[in-house]
């Protein structure tokens, strides 16, 4: 299924809100609603998923979205139960992020792309997994052996990267583009799915850790 609706958070992270109106609603063990256009983030990238709020343009009544996810190409945002009706098909609404969230969010996936490139540039180790919570997260890497000391030296060096404010810059490559470039992604192949057919690649120019794929388009600072 070709997604209809447009998925703002792909091109540009930091729309906070957007006009959209009400294409589908779905009620079940959750309700789920699907917009003609959006600001959510479905999650990916071990990056969790948007929260916020729909609000009905005609008399201002609210709903919490308490996550989103990709369902048949669409970003569907599942409604946080309150006892009352959905909004309607055709609805007129605001759609508004948590953006203390998200912008956490972006901070730690920033954070966590110069932890793999400096990984990567000084030890060669490749990611194997991660997540993320706003101002925390976990990577996975193929070390042989682990220390107290070697996360020291490497917890000092991102921490040097971090505090010289580089540029990020990103780019959504075909998957075969991506991973034609020399120095191709420290990301494992085998862990993106071969449905990821577009890759971002993520830039941090200055030092040449730089170069590191996301698998699908992530919000990033």
């Amino acid at each position: 299924m070709t997604a209809t609706g447009e998925q703002i958070a792909y091109s540009d992270a930091y729309i906070r809100t957007v006009e959209a109106r009400v294409a589908a609603v779905e009620s079940g063990d959750a309700t789920t609603v699907v917009l003609d256009r959006t600001v959510f983030y479905p999650g990916g990238g071990g990056q969790p998923s948007d929260r916020g709020f729909i609000i009905r343009t005609g008399d201002g009544r609210m709903w919490t979205v308490r996550g989103a996810r990709k369902a048949g190409g669409e970003i569907v945002h599942e409604l946080q139960p309150d006892g009352s009706d959905p909004p309607a098909v055709g609805d007129l609404v605001q759609v508004d992020l948590e953006w203390a969230r998200r912008f956490a969010l972006m901070r730690t996936h920033t954070a966590l792309h110069a932890l793999c490139g400096v990984v990567w540039r000084d030890y060669g180790a490749q990611v194997t997994g991660g997540n993320m919570e706003p101002g925390s997260g976990r990577m996975d890497f193929e070390f042989e052996r682990m220390s107290g000391d070697l996360v020291d030296t490497i917890e000092s060096t991102v921490n040097a990267e971090l505090a010289a404010a580089r540029d990020v810059r990103v780019a959504v490559l075909p998957r075969a583009e991506a991973f034609a470039i020399p120095d191709a992604p420290p990301t494992m192949i085998a862990f993106l799915p071969d449905s990821c057919t577009m890759l971002l690649l993520v830039e941090i120019p200055g030092r040449r850790y730089s170069r590191q794929g996301a698998g699908v388009s992530v919000p990033l600072l």
